[in-house]
This record gives C-alpha cells, sequence and structure tokens, in this order.
C-alpha cells in the first residue's frame, strides 16, 4: 500500500511544517508558504512534496480554495528530538540559505518548533558565534529588539544578525556582532523574520 512506505526526508519537512502551520495559524499553508518554509524557492517542488503526501493519506486538499489543505493523519515519522538541518546561512554578506539533507538528534533539547543551520562567515564573533558553528532557530516571525534572527530580506537573502526597529519602526536595523563591519538598515517591509536564535552548537 502506498501509505505504508516511508516518507522521505523532504516530504517528511514538507509535512511537518503543514503540521506546525495549521496549529500556529488555524489555517493551513499556501504552495508559496511551504516552499518558503521548508527552504526552498519552487512552488512546483513544494507541489510534487504535497502531492505525495496526498498520495500517502497523510492530508487531503479542497482544489477550490487556496488554503484547501486537510490533515488526515500525523506523522508517524515524526521525531519531535530531531531537527531538520535546512541549510547553510551567511554571518557575513547575506546569501540565499541553501536547502540541505541532514539532520541533527538533540533528544529533546531545544524542543520541536526549531530548526537548525550553519553558519558562515564571522560577522557574529562578538556575540560569540564563529564560522562553522551550528546555531538553533526558533521559528518565529516576530522579534524583540536586540534578538539575534534569521532574516529573509527580500524575500531572496538570509542572513544572521542581531536586530533592531529603528524609525518609529519605519526601519530595520540588522547588526553584526564585529566592529570590523557595518550594520545594515532596510525599510521594514523587506525584512522578513524567520527565527530567533535560542541555542549554538560547535564542534571542537
Amino acid at each position: 500500500m502506498i501509505d505504508a512506505l516511508p516518507l522521505t526526508d523532504k516530504q517528511r519537512l514538507t509535512l511537518d511544517f503543514i503540521e506546525r502551520y495549521i496549529a500556529r495559524h488555524t489555517v493551513a499553508p499556501k504552495l508559496q508558504e511551504i516552499a518558503e518554509g521548508i527552504g526552498i524557492r519552487s512552488r512546483g517542488v513544494a507541489h510534487r512534496y504535497v502531492q505525495a503526501l496526498i498520495e500517502a493519506g497523510f492530508i487531503s486538499t479542497d482544489e477550490g480554495r487556496h488554503r484547501g489543505i486537510k490533515l488526515l493523519k500525523p506523522n508517524p515519522q515524526r521525531a519531535e528530538s530531531i531537527l531538520p538541518m535546512l541549510g547553510r546561512i551567511a554571518a557575513g554578506r547575506p546569501i540565499e540559505a541553501i536547502p540541505g539533507e541532514d539532520q541533527i538528534d538533540l533528544r529533546d533539547f531545544f524542543g520541536h518548533n526549531n530548526f537548525a543551520v550553519r553558519v558562515q562567515g564571522d560577522s557574529m564573533i562578538e556575540a560569540g558565534i564563529m564560522d562553522g558553528d551550528t546555531v538553533i532557530i526558533e521559528f518565529r516571525e516576530t522579534a524583540d529588539d536586540g534578538d539575534i534572527v534569521v532574516a529573509l530580506i527580500d524575500e531572496t537573502e538570509t542572513t544572521l544578525k542581531r536586530f533592531k526597529r529603528s524609525h518609529k519602526g519605519r526601519y530595520i536595523k540588522l547588526i553584526p556582532a564585529n566592529k570590523e563591519m557595518k550594520e545594515m538598515v532596510y525599510e521594514a517591509d523587506r525584512v522578513r523574520i524567520q527565527g530567533v536564535l535560542i541555542g549554538q552548537l560547535r564542534k571542537y
């Protein structure tokens, strides 16, 4: 039977995202939101993952609705202690986060509403975040001044920086923790928060 087949890593990541999104927003995500949520750019690829979940019996869709995904059963392969490794993120100049294939088993240390990214660059070294470190990010769409965040700029570039609002919220400052680097300032509508730093891993 199709629903007896194990899900691939990407299919499980997609199902996990759909479950989290519905739990948080009480409505289903659109394809574009699914693509962004699992770290890809293609709606077509996201549609293939969704179709695979339909065929496996985990979800159904109402073709007449934009948010027509319905959960039919929970993911039996979901491991609450395993975080998806979504890719690499810049701690220097912003670059696009690249989807990866790895997972990190943290045995419930950080909880389940999180993901991991590996840092590239040295713009956060004065915050103790070094090139090659793995940081644990809590999925969040808002942040407080002073938080270290994953920020999506212009829907294309992702970076790890300290967050600060300025000019009555009209602008967002993304501040490096490296005195040799300048802060970046963007109009608020150009920046979307994807998560807030809650932990860090380093291998010596």
